[in-house]
């Protein structure tokens, strides 16, 4: 077993479950019917799921560094799909910091917004990810 198969691998679970909390604590927090009561412990899982999967985006390109001494070559398809991943994960670690820090003066209709744009960002991170995959 190669070093760097391994590092790969134990990221890529990271990640992996990273995505799995993001859509299912966001789908799970909306249906079948969202309960104000729990936005914010959920809201705290999200921001740690974006986070696990910021810092193991990061992990795969120093791993690369690391071992390669250089990036992935990656077609215009793949950049393209890991800046729409950077974005979603940005914007989503944000949108679950804001609603942290100011989401306890925000009416229902807002936390649900909130949680919808969680979903919409969840799922273009993971279609990002497909395309990634695929076209590096």
């Amino acid at each position: 077993m190669l070093p760097e198969n391994l590092a790969y691998a134990l990221t890529q679970v990271v990640h992996n479950f990273g995505a799995a909390i993001l859509v299912g604590g966001t789908v799970f927090w909306l249906w079948p019917v969202p309960r104000q009561e729990y936005a914010r412990p959920f809201a705290w899982i999200i921001l740690g799921a974006w986070g696990a999967q910021i810092l193991s985006g990061i992990l795969f390109g120093a791993t690369s560094f690391y071992y390669y001494g250089e990036a992935p070559d990656l077609s215009i398809v793949a950049l393209g799909a890991l800046v729409l991943k950077l974005c979603a994960a940005a914007a989503g670690f944000l949108l679950a910091a804001w609603q942290l820090a100011r989401g306890r003066d925000w009416g229902w209709g807002w936390v649900a917004r909130a949680f919808q744009a969680q979903a919409a960002l969840a799922g273009l991170a993971l279609t990002g990810a497909a395309f990634l995959r695929w076209f590096s």
